[in-house]
């Protein structure tokens, strides 16, 4: 007696508590909430169109929750009813398979990840209610051929379009006053980014995205060809600004930039030359990165530190001159440098990361200071092979 006695407690129980208890209509799951429905979860065995109904229990459904559909790799398309106002966090995150989906008006904002991995996705309309676009909201979506960001935008989170391989060209509306670094960042098709004149915050050269002002470089489309020379007027690249450039040859940077940024030109595998001019004082983490293409490379004057992995999987780099300015050399800055024989490291230099010149197969002599001359610190410096007897000290030590 004691079990029906109990089912009755909690059928009870749940007809009580505002947020329901999970019902399921089919392979949708969901909650009752304020006099509204959201969508919680649905079976990630659903496949083919759904339907997602007005009305479930009388009530609205007016909210798709957090990772809802997350995972539903074998649905094709998705339709969400006009009474939904909000579409949660990583929602159709990794449903794969699908190849449309219809954002209602009322909806005001596109969450992080809404549409991450959505590989099959290749066009979304977004309605003029939306103010914001979310981080990483669309990365990933790799058939993504267009995409009409309407005039109501007002922010363009990081990375929203990362990874966007097929996504030839996009216009960035003029109600845009902020947008997030490497938002258009790995878009391997992307040809030009167009801002209009009316724009506060912005402006496009070229199809290359600036700071209205032109002091910061935003961001470079990934598939524009050729030579490139940044205008004076640019004192910052931002992070991820040339990420994924393959079809970049050739760079000048203006006397202007004080910094490299985050993974500025990581990926750029035929990246064959760069000039970094004097006024640069910092080259960032995995700022070249992946440069396959280059040979030879002249820190300037004046750089006092370079980043992590900065120069990582560079297999080609011959030769690197790093100036007596330089106080310290991140984490496996020179990993992978597979082509480089040699290299001098001045007596300025008094912190190193680990790993720095792992899988440095080529090397075969290296200069470096009095306090990293220990089978240790060879160690540690992915060095073993050549201590003792290829460890040297700067010109300017006495031993």
């Amino acid at each position: 007696m004691r079990k029906p006695l109990f089912n009755l407690f909690w059928l009870l129980l749940c007809a009580l508590v505002v947020d329901g208890c999970g019902r399921r209509p089919g392979v949708l799951s969901y909650e009752i909430r304020d006099a509204g429905v959201t969508i919680t979860d649905c079976d990630e065995a659903a496949e083919g169109d759904l339907e997602i109904p007005a009305e479930i229990e009388g009530l609205p459904v007016t909210s798709i929750g957090d990772k809802a559909f997350f995972g539903c790799t074998s649905l094709t398309s998705i339709s969400i009813p006009d009474s939904v106002t909000s579409i949660g966090v990583e929602a159709f995150t990794l449903c794969v398979s699908m190849t449309s989906i219809t954002i209602p008006e009322g909806v005001t904002s596109i969450e992080r990840s809404t549409f991450s991995n959505c590989s099959s996705l290749t066009s979304i309309t977004i309605p003029d209610s939306v103010t914001s676009i979310g981080d990483q909201a669309f990365d990933r979506c790799k058939g993504l051929t267009s995409i009409i960001i309407p005039d109501s935008v007002t922010s363009i989170g990081f990375q929203a379009f990362w990874s966007c391989g097929s996504l030839a060209s996009i216009t960035i509306p003029d109600g845009v006053t902020h947008i997030k670094r490497g938002a258009f960042a790995k878009c391997t098709s992307l040809t030009s980014i167009a801002v209009p004149s009316g724009n506060l915050a912005y402006k496009s050269i070229d199809g290359v995205v600036f700071s209205k002002d032109g002091k910061e470089l935003l961001a470079y489309p990934a598939a524009k060809t050729g030579d490139y020379i940044i205008p004076d007027s640019v004192t910052s690249i931002s992070f991820q600004a040339f990420w994924n450039c393959e079809s970049l040859t050739s760079i000048t940077i203006p006397d202007g930039v004080t910094s490299i940024g985050y993974e500025a030109f990581g990926n750029c595998s035929n990246l064959i030359s760069i000039t970094i001019p004097d006024s640069v004082t910092s080259i960032g983490f995995q700022a070249f990165s992946n440069c396959g293409s280059l040979t030879s490379i002249t820190i300037p004057e004046g750089v006092t530190s370079i980043g992590d992995i900065a120069f990582n999987g560079c297999e080609s780099l011959t030769s690197i001159t790093i100036p007596d300015s330089v106080t310290s050399i991140g984490d496996d800055a020179f990993r992978g440098c597979s082509s480089l024989t040699s290299i001098t490291i001045p007596d300025s230099v008094t912190s190193i990361g680990k790993d720095v010149f792992f899988l440095c197969s080529s090397l075969k002599e290296i200069t470096i200071p009095q306090a990293f001359h220990s089978e240790a610190e060879a160690s540690r410096l992915a060095l073993q092979k050549l201590w003792p007897n290829d460890f040297s000290l700067p010109a300017s030590t006495s031993k």
